[in-house]
């Protein structure tokens, strides 16, 4: 199955793969100090292209990744929304996250959550995975809501290594097993 077969829409949203005119918009969601308010810093735009690089590697090795989001009927870069390895050294640690970042127009609308499910169904349907988590600081109250919509559980705040000493680094960490996305699908 290649990374193309996981292009994916739902009413409002197209999530595919990155593309080059993509990274300036993403440069500039990256450097807005409000959108990367729960990150260590903003990026500059080396770092953001890097990551964009990253991501693409990982549709190579994987078939899925972060995609990047997109408003179907405009066309307009939204941000991304995907599957994600999760990191070393945390809870879920081996596993695979559904993650989000968008730029601040798009918030308050939905999509983060919209975007969301379409991964989860991703990697339950698809992929056949176990169990998907979800990170951030435990101070972000919005992801935090939008992973309690997509029906995942908190089950430990813990350090994130790879953040600096300081008031991001504690995080919380949320799961939902296969069985209960089914039951929380079914209920909708």
């Amino acid at each position: 199955m290649s990374a193309d077969d996981f292009v994916v829409q739902t009413e409002r949203l197209l999530l595919r793969r990155w593309r080059d005119d993509d990274r300036e918009p993403f440069a500039a969601m990256n450097a807005d100090p409000e959108v990367m308010r729960y990150f260590p810093a903003p990026m500059t735009r080396e770092a953001s292209d890097a990551f964009v690089r990253r991501m693409e590697s990982r549709f190579e090795q994987y078939g899925v990744g972060l995609w990047a989001l997109e408003l179907r009927d405009t066309g307009d870069f939204l941000g991304f929304t995907g599957l994600n390895p999760m990191p070393e050294g945390v809870p879920g640690e081996g596993g695979w996250e559904v993650g989000w970042r968008l730029a601040r127009r798009a918030w308050g609308q939905g999509y983060a959550t919209e975007a969301g499910r379409v991964a989860l169904f991703v990697a339950f349907g698809r992929l056949a995975l176990p169990e998907v988590w979800s990170l951030t600081a435990a101070t972000n109250t919005l992801s935090r809501a939008v992973m309690m919509r997509l029906g995942l559980v908190h089950v430990a705040t813990a350090d994130h290594t790879s953040v600096p000493d300081g008031p991001l680094r504690e995080h919380v960490f949320y799961r939902i097993q296969k069985s209960q996305w089914k039951a929380s699908a079914l209920s909708r």
